[in-house]
């Protein structure tokens, strides 16, 4: 049963057991239920606890029911909660560990809460794009005020039970048994009468009119494009100026107009994407990962610094090696630096930094890092390189050890092919900078043992990444995709815009930044080294020589001061440059081209777009397993606006027929032959289908 009932004296004792969070799906409510009444039927039974087991008390709804007829399938929530209230017996919620959403609901809507100390309590719907539908908006502010009521609603953030004494009736001791202390305060409380409702309680709250009027402000100016928060104002609002069953039925309203908008449906098809990448169909969720204790990075640069804070952050000793004393002694001082201005900030401790300086050991050899259990190289992308270093790293590495490489292009299957355990290679591309970023693209190789996968996609947990696995090719595919959006942000430049007006309308679109200053960040000179191999390896492909022209200015970007645009010392603004600007004119003139006016819509579409068609190829060849994985890859690795659900997500959201009908005009245009349509999106277009079903 996933509510079991027992009784212990004269008190009722219903336990939640729907592991992991006791998620309330249709069951759990069913058979809560039905102890409810059961234990009003037993005469015997003076009062009722409710609980969780194993560790919470309960999440909430049980997300595998979103968008299900479950979901609002009788007893809904409302009905569970509405038979607590009702109860002739007084309710006890004895609380644990997480109380979220729906969970923290139940609770408002039994006759007394006792917790122990350490539960998160929260309503985090509005993670979700939603806000809290089962009394939570019109409960809360009657209970702890309406100021914590709605700063806890609009934020989502978990308090600790400790510090919200107003919501519970008693916090017993650390130590205490919750189950005993609960059943003992039942049977204290069990005669009284009237019996306490939440719903009974007013809101009071002197001028509340304009603490709601200064909410709303502050609120709309920090929500940007998404609804939910403010609607968490007006829903809380309603708790003050409606009666309560009032403000129960404008919470639904809210709650069922939210569901439907984008937003909501963008950031509820994240938090599922986020879930699910981890999942491989042939590596099983119970495949024996190998013990990840220890780990060495070749190279001390931008990269290889950033993933070591990784690694050192999650409390793996590393140790760095370089072939040169002096690049180590840079990269030990800029991982001090780095650190150091976390502190600054007051985001760690001393004692925190002086810990993850402690696990970082440095060496010019290899023959000192053959303990480590995993390797990452994170050398110059550039393939004679990097079989210089797997073959050094054959020769040393213990058997067993994971070699992974931090390529953000080249083959992995060459690059395992240099060692004489390629079951044991795997890609690890981190994305910079490396200790912020939370993407991990994992590189599946044909040969990759399964335990080297599923002990990637574990660590990239402990290191606080989206894991995201990857078949092989070229680019992987973040940067396969990226390398269309670059290339249409090119034509748009020889067609007639300029890099401002491109990144103004990438920018307006939601993106973090625009491909011109994406390209400066990055440096310029590591895309002209790609586009190099490029004429040679696949010289069919054509690019805008414009970001050539700008590489042979010595314009590289931020790193040089000067790029796209031009940048002042301790200032990252982007400055437009005129040399830059004429250059690219210039260049639309050497190729007989008549620029044009192009509007903002044609810059996202072109753009976006190309992301969206190369996803489709992508998907098609089994590169990623999923649409999803695209999504994710691009929401937390390349800027992709998260209430737009990623490329794929938004394709679906516009329609496929009319990206495909937007695709074939741009194939009409300059450089045409870069639009080819690929199948799979041709095929669901046509069938009405979407890539997310």
């Amino acid at each position: 049963m996933t509510a079991e009932y027992q009784v212990h004296g004269a008190v009722a004792v219903i336990t939640l057991n729907n592991p992991p969070v006791n998620g309330m799906g249709l069951v759990t409510r069913t058979a809560a239920v039905n102890g409810i009444q059961r234990a009003l039927a037993d005469d015997a039974v003076k009062a009722i606890v409710i609980t969780g087991a194993g560790k919470a008390f309960s999440g909430g709804a049980d997300i595998k029911e979103f968008n299900t007829p479950q979901a609002l399938a009788e007893p809904s929530l409302h009905t569970f909660i509405a038979t607590a209230e009702s109860s002739t017996k007084p309710v006890v919620a004895a609380i644990h560990t997480v109380c979220m959403g729906g969970g923290l609901e139940l609770s408002l809507g039994c006759h007394y809460r006792v917790a122990l100390p350490g539960a998160q309590i929260a309503l985090p719907e509005v993670k979700l794009g939603l806000l809290p539908g089962a009394g939570g908006t019109q409960r809360l502010p009657r209970v702890l005020g309406l100021e914590p009521a709605l700063n806890m609603i609009v934020s989502g953030n978990p308090v600790l039970s400790e510090k919200l004494p107003a919501l519970f009736d008693e916090i017993f001791a650390a130590d205490a048994d919750l189950l005993t202390s609960a059943v003992a305060f039942a049977e204290k409380i069990a005669d009284v009468r009237p019996l306490p409702k939440v719903r009974d309680r007013k809101v009071d709250y002197p001028n509340y009119e304009a603490f709601l009027q200064f909410s709303r402000n502050t609120v709309k100016a920090m929500a940007g494009p998404f609804p939910a928060p403010l609607e968490c104002v007006e829903t809380v609002a309603a708790s003050v100026t409606m009666k309560f069953e009032d403000g129960l039925k404008f919470e639904r309203d809210r709650f069922l107009h939210l569901i439907q908008t984008t937003e909501s449906k963008a950031l509820r098809h994240a938090f599922f994407a986020e879930r699910v990448a981890s999942k491989v169909p042939d590596v099983p969720a119970d495949t024996p990962v190998r013990p990840i204790k220890s780990a060495a990075i070749i190279g001390a640069g931008t990269m290889g610094g950033g993933i070591a804070m990784n690694f050192l952050n999650a409390g793996i000793p590393v140790k760095l090696l370089e072939t040169k004393q002096e690049a180590l002694d840079k990269g030990i001082a800029t991982i001090r630096k780095n650190y150091e201005n976390t502190l600054k900030k007051g985001k760690l401790t001393q004692e925190k930094l002086d810990q993850r300086m402690g696990l970082l050991t440095s060496t010019l050899s290899y023959e000192e890092i053959g303990q480590a259990d995993i390797v990452v190289e994170a050398v110059f992308e550039e393939i004679g390189v990097k079989e210089a270093v797997f073959r050094k790293l054959d020769e040393v590495m213990k058997p067993g050890a994971i070699l992974a490489t931090n390529t953000s292009t080249l083959d992995v299957d060459k690059i395992a092919s240099f060692t004489k355990r390629p079951q044991d290679v795997i890609g690890t591309h981190f994305f910079s900078p490396a200790n912020v970023m939370k993407l991990l693209e994992i590189v599946r190789g044909k040969e990759t043992a399964k335990d080297v996968l599923a002990t990637a996609l574990t660590l990239s947990k402990k290191l606080k990444k989206t894991g995201v696995v990857s078949g092989v090719c070229d680019g992987f595919i973040g940067n396969r995709m990226i390398e269309q959006y670059s290339r249409q942000a090119g034509f748009l430049l020889e067609e007639g815009a300029l890099p401002e007006q491109i990144d103004k309308a990438a920018e307006k679109f939601g993106f973090a930044m625009g491909p011109f200053r994406m390209g400066d960040l990055a440096g310029n000179d590591i895309g002209w080294a790609i586009r190099k191999r490029r004429y040679v390896e696949k010289p069919e492909i054509s690019y805008s020589k414009t970001a050539d022209l700008l590489c042979e200015m010595g314009r590289y970007g931020q790193k040089t001061g000067a790029g796209w645009y031009d940048y002042k010392a301790g200032d990252r603004k982007a400055y437009p440059n005129e040399q830059v600007n004429a250059m690219i004119v210039q260049h639309s003139a050497d190729l007989g081209i008549t620029r044009r006016k192009i509007s903002d819509q044609e810059i996202v579409e072109r753009l976006v777009y190309a992301l969206v068609n190369e996803g489709a190829l992508i998907l098609e060849e089994g590169i990623a397993l999923r649409a999803s994985d695209i999504d994710m890859v691009y929401l937390t690795g390349y800027g992709f606006p998260l209430y737009r659900g990623g490329p794929m997500f938004y394709a679906d959201t516009v329609g496929l027929p009319n990206v495909l009908a937007a695709i074939r005009k741009y194939a009409q245009g300059h450089q045409g032959q870069a639009w080819q349509a690929a199948p799979l999106l041709q095929k669901l277009a046509a069938e009405g289908g979407s890539f997310n079903s």
